[in-house]
C-alpha cells in the first residue's frame, strides 16, 4: 500500500474500501473483514449507509484476530446532511459509538446542503473535512480557521473533474474519488480503450481505472462483497501507466455526472427529503 500525506501531516492510504449500498449488516462485516485481510487500510462509511456499527464490528474483529493494529487502519464516516453546529456534534458521537472506536480518522460533510457552515465550525472543534463543489470549498477556505484536508467526490473515467483536482492542489486539499468505477454505467468495463490499455499490462479496466486515479494523485474508493475482487482492486502498485495512456483514458472525460448535480434544484430538493432514522 502507497500513502499520501495530508496537510495536517496525518498519512492517509492511496487506495480505499467503500462500503456504500452493502445494507446486509452480515454481508457488511464480512465484506469489512475481507478488505483488511486483502491489505485495505483505509475503510469508507457513512451515517446514512446504516452499516457503521457492521463496519466497526469487522475493524474490531480484525484487531483481534491479529491481521492489522488500530493505528493501521484509517477509518472515514460522514455526517447527516445539513446538521448544522449542535446536530453535528451529536452526530460524531453516535457515529463513534457505532464504530466502537476511540476516534475516526476522517469526518467528511457528506454534502454541503442546509447549514454545512454550522457544520463545519463544529467539525473545527472536533478537528477535521465531501463532496463540496469548488466554489462552496473556497468559500469555507476563506472564511474558516481550518482548510479540509480533504474533499470526496464523484470522480471516474467519464466525469473526471480535472479543474476540481487541480484547484484542490493547489490549496493542498487531497481528493478523493467515490464511484471510481462509475457503479459500472455506460459500459465502463468493456470500455475498448481501457480493455486495451489493460491488455498490455497484464491487468483489467478496473485496475486501469484505479491506477489513473493514483496517477493522478486522487485517492479511489473501490467497493465490491467479493474477495477476489478486493485483491484484483488493491493490486495496482506494481504498474504504471505511461503518458500516451493517461492521455487516452483523459479522452474519456464527458464532463457530466452520472449521478446527480449539488446545483440542480431538483436533485437539492430530492437529497434533502432524504431522512434519516
Amino acid at each position: 500500500m502507497e500513502y499520501i500525506t495530508l496537510n495536517n501531516g496525518v498519512n492517509m492510504p492511496m487506495a480505499g474500501f467503500g462500503v456504500f449500498q452493502i445494507m446486509d449488516q452480515k454481508v457488511c462485516e464480512e465484506s469489512v473483514l475481507s478488505a483488511i485481510r486483502t491489505g485495505y487500510r483505509l475503510i469508507d462509511t457513512a451515517a446514512i449507509y446504516g452499516n457503521e456499527k457492521a463496519v466497526g464490528n469487522a475493524i474490531r474483529k480484525a484487531i483481534k484476530d491479529g491481521w492489522v493494529k488500530r493505528e493501521e487502519l484509517f477509518i472515514t464516516t460522514k455526517l447527516v446532511d445539513g446538521a448544522g453546529y449542535e446536530k453535528t456534534k451529536a452526530a460524531f458521537e453516535k457515529s463513534l459509538d457505532n464504530l466502537g472506536l476511540d476516534y475516526i480518522d476522517l469526518y467528511l460533510i457528506h454534502r454541503p446542503m442546509g447549514d454545512y457552515y454550522g457544520s463545519w465550525r463544529a467539525m473545527e472543534e472536533l478537528y477535521e473535512a465531501s463532496n463540496f463543489e469548488s466554489g462552496r470549498m473556497v468559500d469555507l477556505i476563506m472564511n474558516n480557521k481550518i482548510v479540509p484536508a480533504v474533499n470526496q467526490i464523484e470522480s471516474h473515467p467519464f466525469f473526471q473533474q480535472e479543474e476540481a483536482r487541480r484547484y484542490m492542489e493547489e490549496n493542498g486539499v487531497r481528493m478523493e474519488a467515490w464511484a471510481p468505477f462509475a457503479e459500472g454505467k455506460d459500459g465502463i468495463f468493456s470500455n475498448p480503450v481501457l480493455t486495451e490499455i489493460g491488455q498490455k499490462y497484464g491487468k483489467s479496466p478496473a485496475q486501469v481505472i484505479l491506477r489513473y486515479d493514483i496517477q493522478r494523485g486522487i485517492i479511489p474508493l473501490a467497493k465490491s462483497v467479493h474477495e477476489n475482487r478486493m485483491k484484483e482492486n488493491i493490486n495496482i502498485f506494481d504498474f504504471a501507466l505511461s503518458d500516451d495512456d493517461m492521455k487516452k483514458i483523459a479522452t474519456l472525460d464527458e464532463n457530466t455526472t452520472l449521478f446527480g448535480d449539488n446545483n440542480n434544484p431538483e436533485y437539492v430538493k430530492m437529497i434533502n427529503s432524504v431522512k434519516m432514522s
